[in-house]
């Protein structure tokens, strides 16, 4: 039997992992496969992906050792193996893993030489100092100087943890992916919390930026193999998941061009020679008029699906770079699309700016949306129940959860 072109390999089993198993799917028609530590809903009783569960996968002994073992089982099915992470930590896996994977795996992913510097904030908003990148005015705390913070600009502020994967692992009570603190008693208690439990990096305190989620920014790029941007699209978030253990992650953007982004960012992943998936959060500052970044991924975000499904299929830019070898000039995304992550009720609901939401509803009247999970070649009953359920869960979230940004 003739082998495939390629096979994509996609570390997890969330939805960040099915949006690209369906990029593959809708672009070549091939099965993904998953591996992970465990199957989730997503991925699983899925006609479009396998999973291979391996316990411990993210362990760095272990993964290795198992991402070789799995490319020896494919590699009899296909000329080339395509290797996506589908979260921080097993992104970071990889890129501090390319010498030993790169004998079995295409890797779209940034030489392991500017992982620390992208990685952690704080490192990175040193880096966008020096390439003229806007970031918010900025506080470093650490767990030496935590009692006695003083900061040089006003409440309310933001306030995160600059090393995200260290933080993912830790456990304290009113843990939050990121915080809003409305005056320095709630800095201080939530920063006692914090350092109580076995997190020790540094946390940042930024000025918070006045707004709803509509001025947020979320920008997907692809560099192939020569540090050449191939792709970049950017998305206007209008509603950010309210979830507390998801906060900051999108559920409804619409696309947006802004050529001035896209020559910025273009200019600033050239100079340093990145290559790979990227994914930049950033937030329009009414105040000077300026867009300021918060971080960057190094993979595809969680929601980059609105990239493919706004006609930029992902999976095609990094198979035509990685597997056929073709170097196109740089496409700077335009179209008119919604992406939702949640049921259109909900962000037709919370959706605080009105403009927003009658543009949402003529591009849901247009049909010009979709939903990640919601794939008509991917019917298997099951499958179909568990994401029903899923999206459903949201209209209690919110009820129970959501507060509003404008009036901060």
């Amino acid at each position: 039997m003739a082998k495939q072109d390629f096979i994509p390999v996609i570390l997890g089993t969330d939805i960040n992992a099915y949006g690209m198993a369906r990029s593959f799917h809708m672009e070549y028609g091939v099965t993904s496969r998953c591996i992970g530590k465990g199957r989730l809903f997503m991925t699983n009783f899925s006609d479009i992906t396998t999973i291979k569960v391996v316990e411990n996968l993210d362990e760095p002994d272990v993964f290795a050792d198992a991402m070789i073992a799995f490319a020896n089982e494919l590699k009899q099915e296909a000329e080339k193996l395509v290797l996506i992470a589908s979260s921080d930590s097993y992104a970071e896996l990889v890129i501090r893993n390319q010498d030993k994977l790169a004998a079995h795996y295409e890797l779209p992913f940034v030489a392991e030489k500017w992982i620390d510097e992208l990685l952690y904030k704080d490192r990175f908003y040193a880096l966008c100092e020096q390439y003229g990148l806007d970031f918010p005015s900025t506080y470093l705390v650490t767990r030496a100087n935590k009692d006695k913070v003083e900061l040089p600009f006003d409440f309310p502020v933001a306030l995160k943890p600059a090393d995200s994967i260290a933080y993912l692992e830790a456990s304290f009570e009113g843990k939050k992916k990121a915080y809003i603190i409305k005056d320095q008693s709630e800095l201080e208690r939530t920063l006692e919390a914090i350092y109580g439990s076995s997190y020790t990096g540094t946390m940042i305190v930024q000025d918070f930026i006045p707004g709803d989620d509509s001025h947020m920014r979320v920008l997907n790029a692809y560099s192939d193999q020569n540090g050449k941007v191939r792709l970049m699209c950017l998305g206007r978030p209008l509603l950010e998941d309210c979830t507390p253990s998801l906060v900051g992650n999108y559920v409804a953007i619409v696309n947006e061009y802004n050529e001035d982004i896209y020559k910025q960012y273009q200019q600033f992943l050239e100079a340093i020679g990145y290559t790979g998936l990227a994914n930049f959060d950033m937030k329009y500052d009414a105040r000077d008029g300026k867009y300021k970044i918060f971080e960057i991924n190094l993979r595809q975000g969680r929601s980059s699906f609105f990239t493919t499904g706004s006609g930029y299929n992902l999976a095609k830019f990094i198979v035509d770079s990685l597997v056929y070898g073709k170097h196109e000039p740089a496409v700077y995304a335009k179209t008119e699309h919604l992406w939702l992550g949640v049921p259109k009720e909900v962000a037709l609901t919370y959706t605080e700016d009105k403009e927003a939401v009658i543009y949402m509803k003529r591009l849901i009247k247009e049909k010009k949306y979709c939903m990640t999970l919601q794939y008509d070649a991917d019917k298997a009953i099951k499958r179909w129940w568990h994401v029903r359920k899923y999206y459903k869960s949201y209209e209690d979230r919110y009820k129970q959860f959501y507060e509003q940004k404008g009036s901060l």
